[in-house]
């Protein structure tokens, strides 16, 4: 276990979890704001990826476990993620369709946020969201830069938000 939350339990995601992950990165609806279809491969590459950051960083996306079911209902961490000529330390997180609309990710959000400042000692993270994330940029913290980023399908607007310790 990483951290608990009053609802949740984050740890770092295994080989065991690639079915849960891939309902959430294959589901359109999910994964919109990166406009791009993940196969079973692009699944397989985001969790070693996951794994990877652990190993290097000590840090990465977590299964987020529902602490009343012990189910995967999505993935919520920290990443080292490229801003311009930099690298920012960003809370990201994404939820199975169906556990949307019930605080989880902020809940989560606001666990990665206290572990980055009480385990890792940073006094700022950050949030990238494409402009028309909605829901996300509900959860979000202060809004520092408007920047063009290239995704899959070309140039998008993307938001860059911040919070202080």
């Amino acid at each position: 276990m990483i951290l608990e939350t009053k609802r949740l339990v984050l740890r770092e995601m295994r080989q065991s979890d690639f079915q849960d992950l891939a309902e959430i990165l294959q589901n359109p609806k999910v994964m919109y704001a990166y406009e791009h279809d993940f196969s079973d491969n692009d699944v397989q590459i985001w969790l070693n990826r996951q794994i990877e950051r652990y190993k290097k960083y000590g840090f990465g996306l977590w299964a987020i476990i529902l602490k009343e079911t012990k189910e995967m209902i999505g993935q919520a961490g920290l990443t080292m993620q490229p801003y311009k000529n930099t690298e920012v330390l960003e809370i990201g997180y994404l939820l199975k369709e169906n556990f949307w609309h019930y605080g989880y990710a902020k809940e989560a959000a606001c666990g990665c946020k206290k572990y980055a400042f009480e385990h890792l000692k940073k006094d700022k993270v950050y949030s990238i969201m494409k402009a028309d994330n909605l829901s996300s940029i509900k959860v979000a913290m202060n809004k520092e830069d408007e920047f063009i980023t290239q995704y899959y399908n070309g140039d998008m607007l993307h938001f860059l938000y911040s919070v202080c310790k």
